[in-house]
C-alpha cells in the first residue's frame, strides 16, 4: 500500500473521529428522518464497510485466476449527488451508540484492516486481482483499499450537513 493511500487513511480517519467526539449522546444518535440515518449510524456503516472490505480483499485475493480488471474512477464516491443504496450487510443497527464506544469500533476496525493488509507480502498483487463492489463492479483490490477514504469522506460531509440539522454548535 503506498504511503499516499496510508496517509489518507490515517488523515480521513483523524478528522472523522474529531467531527464526532463532541457530540452528544442525543446528537449522535438522534435522526432527523424515518428515511436518515443518525450520526452514530453513518458511523457504523463506516465500521461494517470496513469490515467488508477486508473479506472481499481476502476473497479477491484466493481468485485462482488473473482477475485483472480496467481501474475505476473511485473519485466518483465523492460525487454525492450520486445515490447508492448499502447492501444490507454493511446497513447500521438501529440502537444507539456511546460516541466512545463508537471511537473504538473506528479503532478497531482500521487495526484490523491494516494488520490484514500487512500480512500480504506482494501488495503488487493488488492491482492483478479484481473483486466485484456494490456500488462500482469489479474492481481492483487495491482501489478497495482507496475506496475506504474516499467513502469515509463522502459521509464525513454528511456527518456535517447533519450536524447542521441538529444545529450542533461547537
Amino acid at each position: 500500500m503506498s504511503n499516499l493511500v496510508n496517509d489518507k487513511l490515517n488523515e480521513t480517519r483523524s478528522n472523522l473521529v474529531k467531527e464526532i467526539t463532541s457530540l452528544s449522546y442525543t446528537q449522535f444518535n438522534s435522526r432527523i428522518g424515518t428515511d436518515m440515518w443518525s450520526i452514530a449510524q453513518v458511523c457504523h456503516h463506516l465500521v461494517l464497510v470496513e469490515q467488508a472490505t477486508i473479506k472481499a480483499i481476502a476473497w479477491g485475493l484466493k481468485q485462482v485466476d488473473d482477475t485483472r480488471t480496467e481501474r475505476k474512477n473511485v473519485h466518483l464516491m465523492l460525487d454525492r449527488t450520486k445515490k447508492f443504496q448499502a447492501p444490507e450487510i454493511v446497513e447500521p443497527g438501529t440502537e444507539p451508540f456511546e460516541v466512545q464506544s463508537m471511537v473504538d469500533l473506528l479503532n478497531d476496525s482500521r487495526e484490523k484492516l491494516l494488520g490484514f493488509l500487512s500480512t500480504i507480502e506482494d501488495k503488487s498483487i493488488l492491482a492483478e486481482k479484481s473483486f466485484k463492489h456494490p456500488a462500482l463492479g469489479e474492481l481492483p483490490l487495491d482501489q478497495w483499499i482507496e475506496q475506504i477514504y474516499l467513502h469515509e469522506q463522502r459521509h464525513m460531509e454528511q456527518i456535517k450537513e447533519l450536524k447542521l440539522l441538529l444545529d450542533v454548535r461547537h
